[in-house]
């Protein structure tokens, strides 16, 4: 929970988090530096034994070190924020907590995956959200051989137009664009590529589609084949027979 006084600034979500994060850190240590002094700690001491231990505890510390040094980088670049969906490796999910050594994400099913800072920094991330929610869906779509595919180009289009998340004009996107993609072994293969306003939405806007796809093509009579095999006999056993069994 953000301090009053930082959430009702103008600073975007992200820099607040940074803000209170670093500031807590600062405190604490501000406060043992303190603490010490009124205790009558001498602080010439501590040089020497840190000194002593430095070699040790750097190679001890080293992936800790790593780690922190990689979250003051997140928390100041801010190249991840909280509540973007990233991609980091074989994890994939919404950024819901940034802190100094790890950063936590919660998965598609609601799992917490713990990852180390230096795995964002050093590693290639995705992000979907890092500029604006916006994100392109693909729908792959094969139709029968024979079918009219300029038929088959209006039933795509009209179905993407006609859902409320999908882009049909503006200048930093392109409309709905039906593709075709090549001649498959059963059907011949299209897609409907176009941009969607939340890209959190992605699987239920392409489940959609799916659904408005199919009716329009079951309307518009052409076929959604499946796969079929033709199989050739070059020669027969005569000893095999074909029909229904003798009596």
């Amino acid at each position: 929970v953000l301090p009053e006084w930082v959430g009702k600034s103008r600073i975007e979500r992200g820099a607040q988090e940074a803000i209170v994060t670093i500031s807590g850190y600062v405190g604490v240590i501000i406060a043992a530096i303190v603490g010490l002094s009124l205790a009558g700690f001498s602080f010439t001491n501590l040089a020497i034994i840190a000194g002593a231990l430095s070699v040790g505890i750097g190679f001890g510390l080293q992936n800790i070190v790593n780690n922190f040094i990689s979250g003051i980088i997140l928390l100041f670049e801010r190249p991840i924020r909280t509540g973007d969906w990233i991609v980091v490796g074989n994890t994939e999910g919404y950024v819901r907590k940034i802190s100094i050594r790890s950063t936590q994400i919660e998965t598609f099913d609601r799992a917490d995956v713990i990852v180390p800072n230096s795995e964002l920094i050093s590693n290639q991330v995705t992000n979907w959200m890092l500029r604006d929610p916006w994100g392109r869906v693909i729908v792959p779509v094969g139709v029968a051989y024979g079918s009219d595919v300029e038929k088959v180009r209006e039933v795509l289009l009209q179905a993407a137009r006609s859902h409320p998340l999908v882009i049909t004009e503006d200048i930093r996107v392109g409309p709905p664009r039906v593709l075709f993609r090549g001649f498959g072994d059963s059907s011949l293969n299209f897609e409907i590529r176009f941009f969607i306003r939340n890209v959190d939405q992605r699987l239920s806007t392409q489940s959609d589609l799916n659904f408005a796809i199919e009716k329009g093509l079951r309307e518009a009579n052409i076929e959604i084949p499946f796969p079929q095999r033709d199989l050739h006999l070059r020669s027969v056993d005569s000893a095999i027979r074909f029909g229904p069994p003798p009596e």
